[in-house]
């Protein structure tokens, strides 16, 4: 499906992604995880083509995102709230979404249906903005309107961040179903470990821009493999500073 091919982009002397060939297939599960810097929002838009590539290519069903929008029409994303229309409220919004994909107000509400749980009914319905929503809440309208359209190919940035416990509970197991059910190719990234060895069969670990490892996740059997790497990758990046420490006396101890 997802075929990267010498892929390079700097940012200054910075070397954010260097990633020479590397195969998503067709209904893969991959969960992209690595520490704050190693590039991973880079890579997702280098693949959607949000940014120009210094070297190398990206291809979708062997269209080169950069010389194309074919893979447009069954791609979904949502990377930050910057993909939001937050002047539009969030009906506004998802059926502005289902009319650039052929969908009817019907259709759209149909669509809507199983994301009511997800919505606990803090999202339709409330008569306002976009903007004026919470976090979590901008959160749950992105993700949905990622997957309104049911794309083959969905990418997600980051969808457990803003949400409450209960809310990530739900998105887990709606991105395992629509996986299973429309046999889509669905890449997350995340800084919570647990969401994506729970979610992902399969996971790479990017570090300085570079996949270091492409690890199979039977049974959540990465999990402590994932959890040695990052205890050691911490270990090795805290340097021990000696501390000053000022003790401050208020004025009555002062005075005793």
């Amino acid at each position: 499906m997802i075929q990267i091919n010498n892929l390079q982009k700097n940012f200054g002397e910075k070397k954010a992604v260097d990633i020479n060939k590397y195969i998503i297939n067709q209904g893969d599960m991959l969960g992209l995880v690595g520490n704050n810097g190693a590039g991973k929002t880079t890579l997702f838009r280098l693949i959607l083509d949000l940014l120009q590539t210094d070297h190398g290519n990206v291809t979708i069903h062997d269209i080169d995102v950069s010389k194309s929008e074919d893979w447009k029409s069954f791609t979904g994303a949502f990377i930050d709230d910057g993909f939001l229309i937050d002047y539009l409220t969030p009906e506004e919004y998802f059926y502005f979404i289902g009319k650039m994909y052929g969908l009817k107000k019907e259709e759209v509400n149909e669509r809507l249906v199983p994301f009511e749980r997800f919505m606990n009914g803090e999202v339709v319905g409330q008569k306002k903005f976009i903007r004026n929503f919470s976090a979590g809440n901008k959160q749950k309208i992105g993700i949905i309107s990622a997957m309104l359209h049911h794309p083959q190919l969905l990418i997600l940035d980051e969808p457990f961040n803003f949400l409450d416990p209960s809310s990530q509970s739900v998105i887990k197991h709606l991105l395992k179903k629509y996986n299973e059910e429309h046999g889509a190719t669905v890449i997350i990234s995340s800084h919570n470990l647990n969401h994506t060895v729970d979610v992902c069969p399969r996971i790479a670990l990017l570090e300085h821009g570079v996949i270091i490892r492409d690890i199979q996740n039977e049974n959540n059997s990465a999990e402590k493999e994932l959890e040695d790497y990052f205890n050691i990758s911490v270990e090795e990046e805290i340097v021990a500073e000696p501390q000053e420490v000022t003790l401050i006396q208020s004025q009555d101890e002062v005075d005793n």
